[in-house]
């Protein structure tokens, strides 16, 4: 480990101050993890039709498909991060990798809805299980200002993934490689997976703790299931059920869910146990405030990439091609508003994200503004200024965001 170090007396094990040698192929392992598991949250959108017209699923399959990794991957992530407490970084990095990388494979190969839906479940599991790895290698790893570019290398590429879906997922479809069409959106994980099985294997740290082992907080799981399981389930499917009485009942249940998981969590700590997420954390008033916001931010710009992404093929017949490549002026200047970024927080601090956000929502205005003006007439090319500006904020209001909670 010692070889990623360039400071002078610096022994192995301890954290790096810059980034380089065998540091630098940890960097790159973990980031191709944290690729892989926020580019399949939106490749597959683009495939959509494509997967409705094949295995003649319908509308509610094929939402679930999409939907339900991200409910299996948001219920067992934070579950995720106590296993690699428990069992160590490397081992759950490499479990959860192979899990991924054997799913993916799996949901290529599926050969109707039920079979794919099962699939991206699986997915998700193994994103759960490794992704979270990837926060603990950059806080224990790396530190001073080799830890705040490996979070800005973090930041830039969760969005540059989320973007990337999109053009991936549209370029694979059209190239049609050995005539498997939206199948390869799955596919290409299988190779990416292995590269980097490989590297985790020879690069990632064990990452046990020593001592004191904390134990995993089983009634925390599942309460924090039950209470995510009761919100996210209805706001999938409700609007294809039509809304019957057992989704407004689940809604309900979901709160007093909650406060059951926030008691226990409470309750635990006080006895000086281990709780699955620890209460004191949100005492901390950036941590809270930027939770909050990245929940509202992620999941206003996720749902609009799906339902644009769909609009574009369903409602203005543009080919899986034509759709993802409408998305690469918002991902040329997210790149650029990452690079820009670090230097305007010197200048600016934690007003960087205000002006990002306040970027972001222009650019979704505008966006909403030229589909109402445009009505019929609206094409692809209408809607790359909007898309672009909308770009520019995600690019100013991700590293710095993830940077400043985790602080």
């Amino acid at each position: 480990m010692s070889g990623a170090i360039t400071a002078p007396a610096t022994a192995a094990g301890h954290p790096r101050e810059r980034i380089a040698g065998r540091g630098l192929w940890m960097l790159l392992v973990a980031m191709a993890g944290t690729f892989m598991a926020i580019m399949d949250s939106f490749i597959v959108n683009v495939a959509v039709p494509s997967i409705r017209a094949e295995l003649n699923a319908t509308f509610a399959e094929v939402e679930l498909a999409v939907s339900g990794y991200v409910l299996v991957y948001g219920l067992l992530l934070v579950t995720g991060g106590r296993l690699g407490d428990l069992f160590g970084t490397r081992r759950l990095f490499l479990a959860g990798t192979v899990i991924f990388t054997a799913a993916s494979l799996a949901a290529g190969l599926a050969t109707d809805p039920a079979a794919l839906i099962g699939c991206r479940a699986v997915q998700a599991v193994g994103a759960a299980f490794f992704y979270p790895q990837v926060l603990a290698v950059l806080q224990t790893e790396f530190t001073g200002r080799a830890r705040a570019t490996a979070f800005a290398v973090f930041g830039a590429t969760i969005g540059l993934a989320s973007i990337a879906g999109q053009l991936v997922g549209g370029l694979l479809i059209h190239l049609d490689l050995f005539g498997l069409g939206w199948r390869n959106v799955f596919l290409v994980n299988v190779p990416l997976g292995l590269l980097t099985l490989l590297g985790a294997a020879r690069t990632l740290p064990p990452g046990r703790a020593e001592g004191h082992r904390p134990r995993l907080d089983l009634t925390g799981v599942g309460l924090l299931s039950a209470a995510l399981l009761l919100c996210t389930v209805p706001l999938t499917l409700g609007a294809q059920a039509g809304w019957p009485a057992w989704t407004w009942l689940s809604l309900i249940a979901a709160a007093p869910a909650a406060a059951s998981f926030v008691a226990w969590e409470r309750r635990l700590a006080a006895r000086g146990g281990s709780p699955l997420v620890d209460p004191a954390l949100f005492r901390l008033r950036t941590f809270a405030a930027g939770n909050g916001i990245a929940v509202a931010f992620f999941a206003g710009n996720a749902g609009l990439f799906f339902v644009l992404t769909l609009q574009l093929q369903n409602g203005l017949g543009l080919s899986p091609l034509a759709a993802g490549l409408t998305f690469a002026p918002l991902a040329a200047t997210f790149a650029l508003a990452s690079l820009l970024g670090p230097r305007l927080q010197n200048r600016l601090g934690h007003h960087v994200l205000t002006l990002g956000y306040a970027v972001n929502a222009a650019g979704t205005l505008a966006l909403l503004i030229t589909a109402w003006l445009a009505g019929p007439a609206m094409t692809g090319p209408l809607l790359v200024p909007a898309l672009a500006v909308i770009g520019f904020g995600e690019g100013l209001g991700v590293s710095p965001l993830i940077g400043t909670v985790l602080a």
